[in-house]
């Protein structure tokens, strides 16, 4: 049965509020599969919504924990699709002031008006938050921005969020949940998301053979396992990839079902199924409420991630053993029908430049002879220490806590966490002729204070043209920063839009000429685009740290990732 949101939410008013206006009477309709959905247009961004529309059955009861099931019912007329659903269960601060419901599998669709008899392409967005939280009626990663800004530079797009199963409702393992295989879940409900929009986006105006996904974060970590989804089977549902602080490469290692296995235990035991013949059913019978109050407990205040499930996701070192290096798929690269070989990626990762350390990442174990090789470059060598505040431009001295072996603990981290996967995300789709434009992100917002500088997110309220900050709270990101700060906005949101557009991010129209081109990735001479607001944004060589960073990409597979 399906359900709607009868109140116009906040977030849809949030983007009235910065232009002062109302939804008007225009009743924009798509055709699906299933039925009709009407939405709402606002202006003058003059643009078509249409928000919580179900692409799977509810995953309560019987299919809590389950594989989602795709959504078998048709109707006669029109259904609202005009508000934000409730967000999937999750447990983490970005969760508070949002209605949350098992019942949360629904997508959001921005288009600009007046295309719905058009062939858009179509960007799609995955959401971080660690799979324990987010959605997409986040403020913060509005896409009516980005869409707005398509029109603008003569590319216009249309974009879609789709919503997935969070922590345990996503993410339950055990030797139970695999001997069904319900593991993943919630990147599976991102795959049947992906699915829905194939079959049903040319009914919105928009172009099934020109979908490019887009996440950020865990979000980004979301795309790079769709990338390699089922040993890298093609199932046609897109052509290229944007990741932003996150790689097909996983932060940390790639967990199984034995990791879990204790974990699925003790939850058996809290919530007294110990004594059922099938303890998976007996927890999904268990009323929400009472399976929320003992997940929303310090007892269970831990990461539920992806695993390697031999499905899903086949196995570890995907990308250094991925299938677009096994014949025959290197053949088809030209081919529109050829496997995950056709997807031009952009495999995008900014520089980390903050207070992490090797403690923050875990206790990271590497063999005696690999780790004095660690110590000696990031502890000796002048080139393995980041920047120092004062250096970029910074008007405060951070204090001994933050000096120069600080600055190279942090480098070592954020070399283990992100850049080390980006560079080798971007290396291995040049080696496979696939087109890669790689960034550093190097600009701060108001979020961000002393001593983080461009911390991980930083450029979220860029590469999405947020800058009146929605969703920021008492932050404005922006206030008080000067016009390039705004333009930097621009040209990265506007980048984005235009790689979705036709898989260039040159070329549109306004673009600033000072700017150099953003090139594909090339082995023999790697560049990253450096974002930028202190100076013009520009090029440098991806060589920094080289001997360290490969010593870690290297040795990815001592790590399980």
């Amino acid at each position: 049965m399906l359900k709607f949101f009868p109140t116009i939410v906040s977030a849809v008013l949030a983007v009235q509020a910065v232009f002062a206006v109302n939804i008007t009477q225009t009743i924009p309709v798509a055709k699906t599969l299933n039925g009709s959905y009407h939405g709402v247009h606002i202006e003058p961004l003059n643009q078509d919504l249409f928000l919580g529309i179900p692409f799977a059955e509810p995953p309560v009861k019987d299919l809590r924990f389950a594989n989602p099931r795709s959504l078998n019912i048709t109707w006669q007329g029109s259904l609202p699709a005009t508000n934000y659903a409730p967000r999937c269960v999750g447990y983490g601060s970005a969760q508070q002031g949002f209605q949350q419901n098992e019942d949360c599998l629904y997508l959001n669709i921005v288009r600009p008006a007046g295309y719905e008899n058009e062939s858009l392409p179509l960007l799609v967005w995955i959401h971080g938050g660690g799979f324990s939280e987010g959605g997409g009626s986040d403020m913060r990663f509005n896409l009516s921005f980005i869409v707005n800004n398509s029109v603008s530079i003569g590319k216009p797009i249309m974009a879609a969020s789709v919503a997935f199963r969070l922590g345990p409702f996503g993410f339950m393992s055990g030797d139970k949940v695999a001997e069904e295989g319900s593991s993943n879940a919630g990147l599976k409900d991102q795959r049947m998301g992906l699915h829905w929009l194939k079959e049903n986006i040319a009914g919105f105006g928009g172009d099934p053979e020109k979908i490019t996904l887009w996440g950020q974060s865990s979000g980004a970590a979301s795309v790079g396992r769709q990338l390699f989804a089922f040993n890298g089977r093609n199932d046609n549902l897109f052509r290229a990839a944007i990741m932003m602080c996150g790689t097909a490469i996983f932060a940390g290692p790639d967990r199984s079902t034995e990791y879990y296995q204790p974990r699925f235990d003790s939850l058996v035991k809290a919530t007294g199924c110990e004594e059922h013949a099938n303890t998976l059913a007996c927890i999904r019978q268990l009323p929400y409420a009472v399976l929320n109050n003992i997940l929303n407990t310090t007892s269970f205040n831990f990461e539920w991630f992806p695993i390697v499930d031999g499905d899903f996701t086949a196995r570890h070192s995907m990308m250094k053993e991925h299938p677009l290096h096994n014949p025959p798929t290197a053949r088809k690269l030209s081919s529109p029908k050829s496997t995950a070989s056709n997807i031009n990626p952009i495999a995008l990762v900014f520089l980390k430049l903050t207070p992490l350390t090797a403690t923050s990442v875990g206790q990271i174990a590497w063999p005696a002879d690999i780790l004095s090789r660690l110590v000696r470059l990031y502890t000796e060598d002048k080139e393995y220490e980041i920047p120092s505040a004062v250096s970029m431009g910074g008007n405060v001295s951070l204090g001994p806590p933050y000096g120069a072996f600080w600055r190279r603990s942090a480098a070592y981290a954020g070399d283990y966490v992100f850049i080390a996967a980006r560079r080798l995300n971007c290396q291995t789709w040049a080696s496979a002729g696939i087109p890669a434009y790689c960034y550093r992100f190097n600009a701060f917002s108001n979020i961000f204070r002393w001593p983080l500088r461009a911390g991980h997110t930083a450029e979220n309220t860029f590469a999405f043209a947020n800058v009146q900050g929605l969703g920021e709270g008492d932050t404005n990101p922006l206030a008080n920063k000067p016009q390039s700060y705004f333009d930097l906005a621009y040209f990265m949101s506007s980048s984005l839009a235009s790689f979705a557009h036709d898989l260039n991010p040159n070329g549109w129209q306004g673009r600033d000429a000072a700017i150099e081109s953003w090139p594909a990735y090339d082995l023999a001479s790697p560049k990253n685009l450096v974002f930028d607001a202190n100076v013009t944004s520009h090029l440098e060589p991806d060589t920094y740290r080289a001997e360290g960073i490969k010593l870690i990409n290297d040795n990815n597979h001592l790590q399980h990732r």
